[in-house]
């Protein structure tokens, strides 16, 4: 097994750690509810999270001050300090949203997330002692301690990547769920109440059936965000909220009425027929049938 692999699956069981992760979360869910900060840190205005478009600016930053450190002469001392200074501003919007993001997270990539941010912290600090070593014209000092904070940003940036590409946080959840392109019934129309909501699971794939007035509706029951079962949470009007972290999404079309999710909820085709409900699923989502 790889070094990094393994020491991930170490901080993925180290239970140490969730303590101090449960305080953290609890301080920043407070500090920002669901609401319209919450949604402008997550990415919910925009349909994509924050987070990730921003870490690219700080990073760069950064590794161009060392780029510039070994090769690019005394004359590009004063455009590696702006440099510097420029990601260490970069870095705190950067961190606000990848704080909001990591408070909805649960279990070991929560704990793996801690460290990640900890380290980030710490290159934060490293790359500020470094700016300061400038101004003072001790460039050397500056140029090692900028390099110090590349390694650190080199291991976080590994254990960002694997929050995603493992653990899947802010991806949408629903991905490569599949509902029947065929209409297939799955309940009765009696069953479908305005106000409640109806979970049927169809293929494995659990859907949520409401009312909107005379109109039955016909959503995934997945949340898009973390996975929370919407069948669980409230139906608010033409909405339905999410159970886990307070998404609201509309029932017509799954649109997203508050974050923090990004994604709308995929929806799919109703048709009754005899008092019989049936479904399909609409041509779009059939592109991301097959995660192959």
């Amino acid at each position: 097994m790889p070094l990094p692999v393994e020491a991930v699956e170490r901080l993925e069981s180290a239970k140490a750690l969730d303590q101090s992760a449960e305080m953290l979360s609890g301080l920043i869910s407070k500090a920002v509810p669901p609401g319209p900060i919450k949604d402008l840190l997550s990415g919910t205005y925009i349909g994509h999270p924050v987070h990730p478009m921003l870490v690219t600016v700080p990073i760069g930053a950064w590794l161009s001050v060392s780029v510039l450190d070994f090769f690019g002469g005394k004359g590009s001392q004063d455009a590696a300090r702006k440099l510097v200074a420029l990601g260490a501003l970069a870095a705190l919007p950067t961190a606000a949203t990848g704080a909001s993001d990591w408070s909805d997270t649960l279990g070991a990539e929560r704990r793996v997330g801690l460290v990640h941010a900890v380290g980030n912290y710490a290159a934060l600090a490293v790359y500020g002692m470094s700016y300061l070593a400038r101004r003072k014209g001790r460039h050397g000092k500056g140029a090692m301690l900028a390099l110090g904070g590349a390694g650190l940003l080199a291991a976080t940036g590994y254990l960002g990547g694997h929050l995603s590409y493992a653990y899947g946080v802010g991806i949408d959840t629903t991905a490569f769920q599949a509902a029947p392109e065929e209409w297939t019934e799955v309940a009765r129309e009696e069953e479908v109440v305005e106000g409640k909501a109806l979970k049927v699971d169809v293929d494995g794939v659990p859907v949520l059936l409401s009312r909107v007035t005379d109109r039955v509706v016909a959503i995934f029951d997945r949340c898009t965000h973390r996975g929370g079962p919407l069948h669980e949470g409230r139906i608010d009007g033409d909405c339905v909220v999410c159970p886990w972290h307070g998404s609201r999404f509309r029932l017509v079309d799954g649109a997203v009425e508050r974050g923090p999710a990004q994604t709308p909820q995929p929806r799919l085709e109703v048709r009754l027929t005899d008092g019989r409900v049936s479904i399909r699923r609409t041509e779009e989502r059939a592109l991301r049938s097959n995660p192959i």
